[in-house]
């Protein structure tokens, strides 16, 4: 069995206001010293570390908190954790007078913080307004591979299936302060990062790092942890990391997204063994199934990840049930991903919840206390 890791990146609003604050430092000191691990306040984004070290880390904003679970193979036990993460985080910034909310976006206007730190500094000086206006919540998911040649002929063959975790998890619709027309505005914000986005087909790890390897000598890049694929080879654990979606409002949503991900590893994996190619689609094509995916989300139209032919998103997201039925069936999570998508479905995403509150509040302060409610309930 498969095991998944989940990190997710949660903002910090003030408990009154709604209004984003920097107060990452604080909440992860006071975290430290309920749990007498190391604040995590010197470690910045995409450094190494190892899996025993603390759950709560800085991000690149200091309005920003993330955490990550362990591995787990049973979505039981992925589940709790991720409730149980959540709550921690909810505690702790209550302890210095925030909140936290699962918003990949921010609703309300916000001028972001960099943290300090070497890394964070270089960042900001080499990308500039890309990187001050980085303020975006996403929720990765870790799967484990068996080598590097696993790991890479997964990445080619589940290309074209990654928009639909982006409508899915879609979940940030407002940019500051105003309605951005997209489901996942997080999704064309991240985008603006030149290293970021859908890949080509490697065919090998051997080729996977020699482009890892061309992309970094260009010194555009500071080092492997900034290559910000779709879908990547982590370079801190035997896993192939898939980066594309929202954090997600509800848990529940988390679990689905880290089960269909399990999903589509294990089928790409099986399609390997099995010689079967991956779908011969072009970067182009991806790029524009990235973008329908987060400017629709589950609301309209979505393209087919096998035809990229327009088809309506109910259809296109029991496709992907279809396509890792098998691997769901086996690891014993197919009834529950059938059931949290089809909930989904009919209810809407992180996008629709938002937008339906703020018609029925008329007030983004309205929206961002709610979705602090539904972070972390009670």
């Amino acid at each position: 069995m498969r095991t998944v890791g989940v990190e997710e990146e949660l903002l910090l609003v003030d408990r009154e206001s709604g209004e984003p604050r920097a107060l990452s430092s604080a909440v992860l000191a006071r975290a430290a010293r309920d749990t007498g691990e190391n604040s995590g306040a010197e470690r910045q984004a995409d450094d190494y570390r190892e899996p025993e070290e603390e759950t709560f880390e800085r991000e690149l904003h200091g309005q920003q908190l993330e955490f990550a679970t362990q591995p787990r193979s049973d979505m039981a036990d992925l589940a709790d954790e991720v409730a149980r993460w959540r709550a921690d985080a909810a505690r702790h910034a209550g302890d210095v007078g925030a909140a936290v909310a699962a918003l990949a976006t921010s609703p309300l206007p916000v001028s972001p913080a960099v943290n300090t730190g070497s890394r964070f500094q270089w960042m900001e000086e080499q990308f500039g307004l890309t990187t001050q206006e980085q303020l975006t919540g996403g929720c990765h998911v870790h799967v484990s591979v068996e080598s590097d040649e696993e790991g890479v002929a997964v990445i080619d063959r589940i290309r074209s299936w990654l928009p639909v975790l982006v409508a899915l998890s879609a979940n940030s619709p407002f940019w500051q302060g105003n309605d951005s027309q997209y489901s996942s505005y997080r999704n064309r914000v991240w985008g603006r990062w030149p290293m970021a986005g859908p890949t080509e087909i490697f065919g090998s790890a051997e080729r996977y790092e020699e482009q890892v390897a061309e992309m970094t000598a260009t010194g555009v890049l500071r080092d492997r942890g900034m290559v910000y694929f779709d879908a990547r080879l982590s370079h801190r654990y035997p896993t192939v990391e898939i980066r594309v979606s929202d954090v997600c409002l509800e848990a529940t949503s988390t679990v689905l997204i880290a089960t269909l991900a399990r999903g589509l590893v294990e089928t790409a994996a099986r399609d390997w063994r099995a010689e079967r190619p991956p779908l011969p689609h072009g970067v182009a094509s991806l790029r524009l199934a990235a973008w329908r995916a987060a400017r629709s989300g589950l609301e309209d139209t979505l393209l087919d990840p096998v035809t990229m032919r327009p088809a309506p998103s109910d259809e296109v997201v029991r496709g992907l049930l279809d396509h890792v039925g098998e691997a769901l069936e086996d690891a014993g999570d197919l009834d529950l991903a059938r059931t949290t998508a089809e909930d989904l479905l009919k209810h809407g995403n992180g996008a629709r919840v938002q937008r339906d509150l703020l018609e029925r509040t008329g007030s983004l302060r309205e929206v961002v206390k709610e979705c602090v409610r539904r972070t972390s309930p009670v």
